[in-house]
C-alpha cells in the first residue's frame, strides 16, 4: 500500500519588526554627564580652604560641546555645611585651563543672560546678596565683561 504523506506545511513566522534605534545624543545639547567634565574636575587643583579635591558632578552648568564658551558649577567634596564652589569654564567643549579670571565662590548660572559665547555666574549669598558676573569667549581667551549686583 503506498504511503501518502500529508501536505506539508511551512511555518510561517513573522519577521520580528525591527527594533527601534535610540536617537543619537545631540553633541551640541547641554549635558552636565560629560566625561569632559569629570574630566577636568580632575585637573583642578584642590579646594583652598578645605584643602579636598572637587566633587566632579555639577550643581549647575550649561556645559555644551559645540558652545564656544560654557561652564558647570563644582562644589569642593567635603561635609562642610558651606563648601566652597567655582565655576569650571569650557571652550567648544574642552577645558580652559589657564588664562581665566578667578571663578570661585560662584553658585550658579544665569541661563537669561548666557548666549553661546558668554556665560553668566551667579553667586547667591542669601538675605537679598546676589550677583552676576558675565565672562565671554573673545575669540582667543575668556574676558570679564561686566557684573550687577
Amino acid at each position: 500500500m503506498p504511503q501518502t504523506s500529508a501536505p506539508s506545511q511551512e511555518s510561517t513566522q513573522a519577521e520580528p519588526p525591527p527594533s527601534p534605534s535610540s536617537p543619537t545624543p545631540d553633541p551640541c545639547a547641554v549635558d552636565l554627564a560629560a566625561p569632559a567634565i569629570a574630566q577636568a574636575v580632575s585637573e583642578l587643583p584642590r579646594d583652598p580652604r578645605s584643602g579636598q579635591a572637587w566633587n566632579p558632578e555639577p550643581v549647575a552648568g550649561n556645559y555644551n560641546g559645540c558652545a564656544p564658551l560654557s561652564a558647570v558649577i563644582v562644589k569642593a567634596n567635603t561635609n562642610a555645611e558651606n563648601p566652597n564652589s567655582r565655576a569650571v569654564l569650557f571652550h567648544l567643549g574642552k577645558y580652559i585651563p589657564t588664562g581665566v579670571p578667578d571663578t570661585y565662590g560662584f553658585n550658579g548660572i544665569d541661563l537669561s543672560q548666557s548666549t553661546g559665547d558668554t556665560v553668566a555666574l551667579k553667586f547667591d549669598g542669601g538675605m537679598g546678596l546676589s550677583s552676576v558676573v558675565r565672562f565671554r569667549w573673545n575669540g582667543n581667551g575668556v574676558e570679564l565683561i561686566g557684573s550687577t549686583g
